[in-house]
């Protein structure tokens, strides 16, 4: 007995040593290239607005995004794409909105575009337009005054992004942010920069191709 007793108690301290060792498995995020004729874009797609990151993945594959064009721009805000022009601007489905605190419109955040409210109230995202946020620097005493006029609360964490980055605040929490553009910040500001028509459309196409980097 004795004996048996000290074989499992050598077991049950090989599988806690192989537990403790174990390198836990952890899923590198998403990272895209957005090519554009004004400079190239990285960006990193969030693991934990799966429904959006998997869409996404999957319209980039099938080349939905390839030449497709930044429709909508409008400077100190956000550049808008991903429709396609030929038949339909978007593959006629809806995703469920992904709403995580974590995930704020900074400069450079990737978020899905959306019908408004009184159509949509469950704020679900089109099936493939996205924008991208440019936004401004908002120092205390402006977000101040936006709390006061939307009754919205900006936290410390994002008060310092807002305060040294920049962006647009009054889009938290109403629209799903699902990544975000690590390097190439400059060619946002470029494209926002772009002379627009009617519609806030470039006066000139600004075609884009979107890959899977890793």
């Amino acid at each position: 007995m004795k004996n048996a007793a000290l074989i499992v108690a050598a077991i049950l301290f090989s599988v806690t040593v192989f537990a403790q060792t174990k390198p836990a498995s952890k899923s590198k995020p998403v990272t895209i290239l957005i090519e554009t004729e004004y400079g190239n874009m990285t960006a990193v797609l969030y693991d934990d607005t799966p429904q959006h990151r998997d869409n996404f993945v999957k319209l980039v594959k099938q080349g939905w995004y390839n030449g497709s064009i930044f429709h909508r721009v409008i400077n100190k805000f956000m550049i808008q794409g991903g429709g396609q022009e030929t038949k339909v601007n978007d593959p006629g489905y809806t995703i469920p909105a992904e709403f995580v605190p974590a995930h704020f419109h900074k400069k450079g955040a990737l978020a899905a575009a959306r019908k408004g409210d009184q159509v949509n109230p469950k704020k679900a995202s089109s099936g493939s337009q996205f924008y991208i946020v440019q936004g401004t620097v908002l120092n205390n005493q402006q977000l101040d005054i936006f709390e006061k006029q939307t009754g919205k609360k900006v936290s410390p964490e994002r008060r310092k992004i807002y305060n040294t980055v920049g962006g647009t605040p009054h889009l938290d929490d109403d629209y799903t942010v699902f990544g975000e553009v690590i390097k190439g910040l400059e060619v946002i500001d470029k494209i926002a920069a772009a002379q627009t028509g009617a519609g806030d459309r470039p006066v000139k196409d600004i075609k884009m191709k979107i890959t899977i980097v890793k």
